[in-house]
């Protein structure tokens, strides 16, 4: 039997049988593969679109020319919304908050000179902070503002909160950020400090239209800059300045001067490892028990402080 399957005549015979058969297979596979290779169409499809978004939002998120990247987890952001609303009680507006002091950095970093120094999540705590605890007026001061961008963003998350911005700002604007007893790097933006900088960027917040911000050049320990912008109590300062310990502690002095009660103070980089001498700054300062100043938390790297 074996032979006679074997022979020509068998083989000639069976020949269109085996072919039916194979093409009925072969049909089969191919339907059945059929959506198969589609799917796979579908997925090389979405995942070239995915790259290509990624790409482009890389473009205006990333590190880029900024140093810090503007792409921040979920558990970050997260993470910051739990710490302000424990500082203010409120949730929904500590996330309210957030999301819009994030857009609004998005927004002036794309159109600003310069950057916003500082970590996304530092940034976008100060921002969101501030408003939600209530100062008492729009006075505000910024002791060291680099290109003017944080006090543009400041004034818009105010004025959003229903308070008219006035802003004052204190810089020696001498061309790069300072820091005694520091070797700062070239700034990764390439842009020089400078006022005509600074004012750039408070136009994009309709600085001038609005209000009209003052910018007093100098440094905040020298008595002429004292004397000019100690004029009025201030609803919020922050103190960005010299990060030495001496520098912080004369800054603070100064600062329970000139605001009014109520007022917020916000202290940068404490807490930050690569400047111990701001915490150690604060921390030497409130144990005195004389300072009219009240600690109410922390939000990043940043402390958050009361006026009495």
């Amino acid at each position: 039997m074996p032979s006679l399957l074997n022979s020509r005549l068998a083989k000639r015979s069976l020949r269109p049988a085996i072919t039916l058969v194979d093409r009925r297979i072969r049909l089969r596979v191919e339907r059945a593969v059929e959506p198969l290779r589609t799917e796979l169409d579908s997925l090389r499809r979405e995942s070239e679109e995915m790259r290509r978004s990624q790409y482009a939002l890389g473009l205006l998120l990333d590190g880029t020319g900024r140093g810090a990247h503007r792409i921040p987890p979920a558990r970050e952001i997260d993470a910051l919304v739990a710490q302000i609303a424990e500082l203010s009680g409120d949730t929904a507006k500590a996330r309210r908050s957030v999301v819009g002091a994030y857009r609004t950095v998005v927004a002036l970093e794309a159109l600003g000179v310069g950057r916003l120094a500082g970590s996304t999540s530092n940034v976008c705590g100060k921002l969101a902070t501030v408003p939600l605890l209530a100062p008492p007026n729009g006075r505000i001061l910024e002791i060291g503002t680099l290109y003017g961008l944080f006090a543009s963003a400041l004034t818009r998350m105010v004025h959003r909160a229903g308070i008219e911005p006035e802003l004052t700002i204190v810089d020696p604007l001498a061309g790069s950020q300072l820091q005694p007893g520091t070797s700062q790097p070239a700034d990764p933006t390439g842009t020089p400090v400078r006022e005509d900088v600074v004012r750039a960027n408070l136009a994009l917040t309709g600085a001038g239209s609005t209000h009209h911000p003052r910018i007093r050049q100098g440094f905040s320990s020298d008595p002429e800059v004292r004397a000019e912008v100690g004029d009025r109590e201030y609803g919020v300062v922050v103190v960005d300045g010299d990060h030495s310990m001496a520098g912080v502690a004369a800054d603070l002095e100064w600062v329970e001067e000139i605001v009014a009660p109520g007022s917020i103070v916000v202290l940068d980089d404490y807490g930050d490892a690569s400047w111990p001498g701001v915490r150690e700054a604060l921390d030497k300062h409130l144990a005195g028990g004389s300072s009219r100043l009240r600690m109410l938390g922390r939000v990043s790297t940043s402390a958050y402080l009361r006026a009495g």
